[in-house]
């Protein structure tokens, strides 16, 4: 019998390229062209630190192959959908007969310190993103509808918000499914099918959006959620961002192909007196605004008592933030908000970590408090800047970072979706 491989495989026909899993690979095993997301086998160590935080499940696939002959990335980006496993005849081609069929690796533990690969040795740098929501997090649904059969939403509401004429354009839309029910979290998020081919003639795939609204919808009690959007215009050789762009084109009355939604982590807390800590950049505010706007409806409604809100918001310059003038309406007592800018003119450039070392008191009260949860989203340059302002601020509080870290991580606390 030849000597085999159990290979990781993604699956590409439910896969949203959301980057999670290349982000999250510890030894560099995943990389992608402008199609697909591939798994390298000869640098895959099966520590299974990708597969928990995947959004639709298409990571968690595996084929039994010959160690001598496995896929190899050029075959994964070319694929449009799953080989089936091999037949007899293709093992007896390939060298030798074996027991054929899909399997899964017994799980490796979920960290591993290093991986050796051909003449190469990368070490695993600490991974503190929780995998799992908070323990009173609300039930999540998830993948209700797959590519195949996406769900039809009607949009009701398309504007600008951010000052007219930046650069870094951004709408709010907000999506209508009528009767046909499509339950959602803060923190989840959807795809969204753009029309017309890619460049080699096959159905753009999906791209992921963050949900912008509670779960009431974006107007309390009907079935619609919100999105923010930023227009992509395209730079250092990279072409405009299709499905973006067809969003922020989009008029009042369109439809629009939604699949999801995704997420059963990047959850909020649902029990009293829970705090939450937000720090994202641009449109990385779409879950924050979500989960800051179902604890406003609840303080209102009485029913609720919220912990404290904090919220760090970075943008390039006041101009180009989002919902920068509904956030200065907010009541301080509801909300603590600093703002980063790291662009305007005749001012020191500021960014979130900036602004959370200034704070470090208020934060350290927050690492020490079981009830805080941390949420980080925005562009993945900002995740090592933020994770090293907390170290410091845990440090200088005489807090022990790698353990509280991984506190932290086991108890669905500290969540970065960076992209």
């Amino acid at each position: 019998m030849s000597a085999v491989l159990e290979q990781h495989l993604i699956d590409p026909e439910i896969c949203i390229r959301c980057n999670t899993c290349e982000a999250t690979c510890p030894v560099g095993a995943i990389t992608h062209d402008d199609r697909n997301y591939v798994v390298k086998a000869d640098v895959c160590n099966h520590c299974m630190a990708c597969v928990p935080p995947c959004p639709t499940g298409s990571i968690d696939n595996w084929r039994t192959m010959p160690q001598s002959r496995p896929y190899s990335v050029d075959e994964q980006l070319g694929w449009d959908e799953l080989p089936a496993p091999l037949s007899e005849a293709e093992w007896a081609e390939l060298g030798g007969p074996c027991e054929t069929g899909d399997a899964a690796p017994s799980p490796a533990p979920a960290a591993t310190p290093s991986v050796s690969s051909s003449a190469t040795t990368v070490a695993a740098a600490p991974n503190y993103n929780a995998t799992v929501p908070p323990w009173s997090a609300a039930h999540p649904y998830t993948n209700l509808h797959g590519p195949k059969q996406p769900i039809t939403a009607t949009v009701t509401g398309n504007v600008q918000v951010n000052e007219a004429g930046t650069e870094n354009e951004t709408h709010h839309i907000v999506l209508d499914f009528g009767h046909l029910p499509f339950p959602v979290l803060e923190g989840q998020s959807i795809g969204i099918l753009a029309p017309g081919v890619d460049a080699h003639g096959k159905p753009h795939h999906a791209r992921q959006y963050s949900i912008a609204s509670p779960r009431n919808g974006e107007r309390a009690g009907y079935n619609n959620l919100s999105l923010t959007v930023k227009r992509e215009r395209g730079q250092d050789g990279h072409p405009p961002g299709v499905c973006s762009n067809y969003l922020c084109d989009l008029a009042v009355g369109d439809t629009v192909q939604v699949i999801g939604p995704f997420g059963a982590s990047f959850l909020m807390p649902n029990h009293p007196k829970s705090h939450l800590v937000m720090i994202c950049t641009g449109t990385g505010s779409a879950p924050m605004r979500a989960m800051t706007e179902w604890r406003r409806r609840q303080r209102a409604g009485g029913q609720f008592e919220g912990g404290r809100l904090m919220l760090f918001f970075g943008a390039r310059t006041q101009q180009e933030l989002p919902y920068f003038g509904p956030l200065q309406k907010l009541p301080k007592d509801f909300i603590d908000i600093e703002f980063a800018f790291s662009r305007t003119p005749g001012q020191p450039r500021q960014y979130v970590q900036d602004r959370m070392r200034a704070r470090a008191a208020d934060l350290a009260a927050m690492l020490s408090d079981s009830q805080a949860h941390f949420y980080v989203c925005g562009l993945k340059a900002m995740e090592e800047g933020v994770l090293q302002a907390l170290q410091e601020i845990a440090h200088g509080a005489g807090l022990d970072w790698p353990t509280l870290g991984a506190a932290l991580q086991r108890e669905g606390r500290l969540h970065l979706e960076t992209y």
